[in-house]
């Protein structure tokens, strides 16, 4: 039995790309109800907006705002590269503030934002039936999560 079982998640899911999002949660929530572990998604527009709804969920608990706590968090999203270089920009501020949130809350994280060249490859990374990369955020938070117990957080 995993440690992360009976484990609460939050998955927070950008949907500028949906059936890319969808690909990706699906691959996700399979994965996190194999090993038992709950979870409540929320939905934001694009990748730009997941560091700000990991803090607000931070701060709720901070706060004693909630009865639930979760002990890990996973992000799903898509940005895929256009003409212009506004896709590096919202790339790096995304990811940067995605691991500041990790680093700044020890928070245990699974990050299954995509940064991809061409939609086809976004696609095939996406599917549980292809790279599964939903999934593979899902499981490494559920061993993030362990991690953190074997240290004692």
């Amino acid at each position: 039995m995993s440690m992360a079982e009976g484990a609460r998640i939050l998955i927070v899911e950008a949907r500028f790309y949906e059936d890319i999002a969808d690909n990706l949660v699906r691959g996700c929530v399979q994965a996190l109800t194999a090993h038992g572990a709950g979870y409540k998604r929320i939905i934001v527009p694009g990748i730009l907006e997941i560091p700000a709804v990991i803090r607000y969920a931070v701060r709720t608990m901070e706060l004693r705002a909630v009865d639930h706590r979760y002990a890990g968090y996973v992000v799903l999203g898509c940005a895929i590269k256009g003409e212009t270089d506004h896709y590096e920009h919202v790339c790096h501020e995304a990811m940067s503030g995605v691991s500041r949130m990790v680093l700044d809350y020890s928070l245990a994280l699974g990050n299954g934002i995509l940064t991809c060249p061409t939609r086809e490859l976004a696609l095939e990374r996406s599917r549980p039936e292809g790279k599964d990369l939903g999934g593979k955020a899902a499981r490494s938070c559920l061993r993030m999560i362990e991690v953190k117990r074997e240290m004692g957080l």
